[in-house]
């Protein structure tokens, strides 16, 4: 269990320094709250759905954000 929380501290560290910040916080609601729900936990299908749009279309807004998938 304690691997897999240094594990994902480290995984929302790197989404955290990776992510475009000034393009989040100029996003509308609730594209931001979603992309910054996905900083901290690294769920897209969860992100997804608070923004309101399918996966693949918030895809895209990841990608524009920078904020990296880390498996």
């Amino acid at each position: 269990m304690r691997d897999f929380e240094e594990w994902a501290r480290e995984a929302r560290e790197i989404r955290r320094r990776s992510a475009d910040w000034d393009f989040i916080e100029r996003q509308p609601e609730p594209i931001r709250a979603a992309l910054k729900i996905l900083v901290e936990t690294g769920d897209l299908w969860v992100a997804a759905k608070i923004a309101g749009m399918s996966v693949a279309d918030f895809n895209e807004v990841r990608l524009r954000a920078r904020v990296p998938l880390v498996l």
